[in-house]
């Protein structure tokens, strides 16, 4: 032991310079410092850390809400047994952006599953607990005790044609949701089932889901209990399979970025079946069963695909209604398109003269669409094939989303660019 700190002793002391060691203990006051300083910093970047986790993971909150509503007999639903009875439906890992949208990923029958759920009238008690009424009172307010079959299937249809527009599929659709809210399958609808499915599609990507179903483009709907809701897990959620995450993606250059997704991207065959489903849905929501619909942000992260490489749509509160975005242009003033933007790239045109906004967006969806899939498709694409993919490409990204180009030019633009990817992958494994 004696030799082995004469050792230490030796190493630590004897290179350094009389001058040296006579500064010793100040230099030793230095790196202290620098030691409490670190300390410090550490500390706090782990308590803003844990703050801001604390602050928008929330589920046992969530949990906890649903539960008591649930046993009140307030509220219904498929999973509710599983959530809150066998507590067979697991919260684990969180994904929320915000804390009054809680989403996890989660695993119920040994299926991997996202659970999502709103807490923002709980959120309004917590800060006034005086001045907000209940969340049971806010949320599951209709329909009211006493309401016939027939009133709550008009009250659903007048819904619907407020958020939809009035079209003439909505019956068949009313039809569809009031199946999913009898959920014991009695062939009534109890009012807690009423009130279950109402709350439900006031969440506008709720309402997404159950419009834009057909195609499989979307999540599916795996069962729901009050306003919380199951759906199932997208493998990969964003178009290169990786993403960069947020606070990194300000510190690396374009080029690192660019090199990341080309290093995690799927092999080109597989990226042109995707982009192709990307197109499918653009077509899908474009005159749809239930209206007209925007993408109103182009995001990679928006956009993922599954494990057979089928095209899903991972964020549907990005996709807004034409009735939502006429609303909210309505008589709104503007000096220039700008101020005529719903969500993030949703742009309308501004009336200079009128200083009102119009209804006409100035990029439509497959524009938006196109310049997302430019970097993605070219990249590796077949030398055969690039130039004309390029070209084409191009004309899709000039699209205008005036009236008199959406009819005709937008479909032949559309159809031309998807057989051109389908041919070149069609007879093969990939297909």
């Amino acid at each position: 032991m004696r030799r082995i700190r004469r050792l230490v002793h030796l190493v630590l002391f004897c290179p350094l310079s009389k001058g040296l060691q006579s500064r010793l203990p100040g230099i030793k006051v230095k790196y202290l410092l620098v030691v409490w300083l670190g300390i410090f910093v550490g500390s706090w970047v782990a308590y803003m850390h844990y703050s801001s986790y604390s602050e928008l993971c929330r589920g046992h909150v969530c949990r906890m809400i649903i539960c008591d509503q649930y046993k009140k007999g307030i509220i219904s639903g498929s999973t509710c047994k599983d959530l809150c009875e066998e507590r067979s439906l697991h919260f684990q890992h969180c994904l929320s952006s915000s804390p009054t949208q809680q989403v996890y990923s989660g695993l119920w029958r040994e299926t991997e599953v996202i659970i999502k759920c709103g807490i923002e009238e709980a959120f309004k008690a917590d800060s006034h607990p005086a001045s907000v009424p209940r969340r049971d009172v806010v949320l599951f307010d209709k329909p009211t005790r006493g309401t016939s079959m027939d009133e709550f299937k008009e009250m659903l249809l007048n819904f619907l044609k407020s958020n939809l527009g009035d079209q003439p599929s909505l019956a068949a659709l009313v039809s569809r949701i009031i199946a999913m809210a009898d959920v014991n399958r009695d062939g009534k609808v109890s009012l807690a089932e009423a009130k279950s499915i109402w709350a439900l599609l006031q969440l506008n990507e709720f309402l997404l889901m159950l419009s834009l179903h057909e195609k499989e483009h979307t999540s599916k709907l795996l069962g729901h209990c009050g306003d919380l809701y199951v759906t199932e897990k997208i493998p990969h959620t964003s178009l290169y399979g990786v993403d960069v995450p947020d606070f990194l993606q300000s510190l690396l250059p374009s080029v690192v970025h660019q090199l990341i997704h080309q290093w995690s991207a799927p092999a080109w065959p597989r990226r042109a079946k995707i982009s192709i489903g990307l197109l499918e849905f653009v077509e899908e929501i474009f005159h749809g069963t239930y209206g007209n619909f925007y993408i109103c942000e182009t995001s990679l992260k928006n956009v993922g695909y599954n494990d057979k490489f089928d095209f899903k749509m991972v964020n549907l509160r990005k996709v807004a209604t034409e009735m939502t975005i006429r609303g909210f242009l309505k008589g709104r003033h503007c000096e220039q398109n700008v101020d005529c933007t719903y969500g993030k790239d949703c742009m309308a045109t501004c009336d200079k003269l009128l200083k009102q906004c119009k209804s006409e967006m100035v990029q439509p969806n497959l524009a938006k669409v196109c310049g997302l899939l430019q970097d993605y498709l070219l990249y590796g694409a077949p030398l055969e094939l690039k130039d004309e993919l390029q070209k084409q490409l191009r004309t899709c990204m000039t699209l205008s989303g005036l009236a008199s180009q959406m009819e005709v030019h937008h479909s032949l633009v559309l159809n031309n660019l998807k057989t051109l990817l389908w041919k070149k992958i069609s007879n093969t494994k990939y297909s």
